[in-house]
């Protein structure tokens, strides 16, 4: 138990350790970001002044020289992300919704740390263009609960974009399990397949996927989910996220919400509200959760 417990934080101080540097190689008549020690962003074509390593930029406003030694970082800018001259930075949270996946895949080197109501927590990371991994928890022994029963789940997934650019295809699982003396080497889990429509920052989901144990094998019934996902400005998005049951009866679990993408942090925050066929009072269930980005940026 503790082996494991001390694996899982040893993952997450490893992931959240990394950075990624590249060199720039500027290249005439290409957009450049420049990110600067005192908080400013400027974006334009560049001249190089290696004598006194100063960038010569032509933007919006005018010429700067920026010296190197006020630069953070500096990254080419794809034209399509000048949207009526304004830049939106690529959109760091377009494989998932409020939880669910979309068939696009977190890019090498690309990771975050997402916590929803305090108690869930998860790292995810990805491995390569098209493989990710994450790991999640509850710390209940934060809460007075000791070790002996500590929630805890994986969800790798595979991911390979259309080669247009608008859309791409998923596959993963989740699996959930209790550690602790009695329940350890058992769990739930879903294994899924996803297939997204559409850019990073206008798409839509259509997934399906199959619970199982790994003591009882697979449900019988599969879950349907539809998702979507509209940036509406350089730091806001609409995003919605539904699943549809199959089992006994007709059942369904529909959201809708908004998500803000700051330079450093992203929130999300909406609600849930439960169909079933047999009609009740209608409830709804709010969502919160904030990530923050790490690794290297696109």
């Amino acid at each position: 138990m503790k082996n494991v417990t001390l694996f899982v934080c040893f993952f997450l101080f490893i992931l959240g350790s990394i950075e990624v540097k590249a060199q720039i190689v500027f290249m005439q008549d290409s957009t450049y970001i420049f990110e600067m020690k005192d908080g400013n962003t400027y974006v334009g074509t560049v001249v190089v002044m290696e004598e006194n390593l100063t960038y010569e930029v032509t933007t919006k406003i005018g010429v700067l020289w920026l010296s190197q030694a006020d630069i953070v970082t500096v990254k080419k800018v794809d034209t399509s992300n000048i949207v009526e001259g304004v830049y939106w930075p690529t959109n760091p949270h377009s494989s998932r919704y409020f939880f669910s996946p979309s068939g696009y895949g977190l890019r090498k080197g690309e990771g975050y740390y997402q916590n929803a109501w305090i108690f869930f927590n998860q790292v995810s990371y990805g491995i390569s263009d098209n493989f990710s991994l994450g790991v999640g928890l509850v710390p209940t022994f934060l809460f007075g609960a000791g070790t002996e029963f500590l929630p805890v789940w994986f969800t790798p997934k595979f991911n390979m974009p259309y080669k247009n650019g608008k859309g791409a295809f998923g596959a993963g699982s989740i699996l959930l399990t209790v550690l602790g003396d009695e329940d350890a080497g058992t769990g739930v889990g879903l294994v899924y397949g996803t297939n997204t429509f559409g850019t990073r920052d206008k798409q839509l989901t259509l997934g399906v996927g199959f619970g199982y144990s790994t003591d009882g094998g697979f449900s019988n019934y599969p879950v349907f989910n539809v998702g979507g996902l509209v940036r509406t400005g350089k730091n806001w998005a609409f995003i919605t996220e539904n699943y549809f049951f199959t089992f006994e009866e007709f059942g369904a679990l529909v959201s809708g919400g908004a998500r803000y993408m700051g330079k450093r942090m992203a929130l999300d925050f909406g609600g849930f509200i439960p169909v079933f066929s047999e009609h009740g009072a209608t409830i709804i269930l709010p969502w919160l959760s904030v990530s923050v980005p790490f690794g290297k940026r696109y």
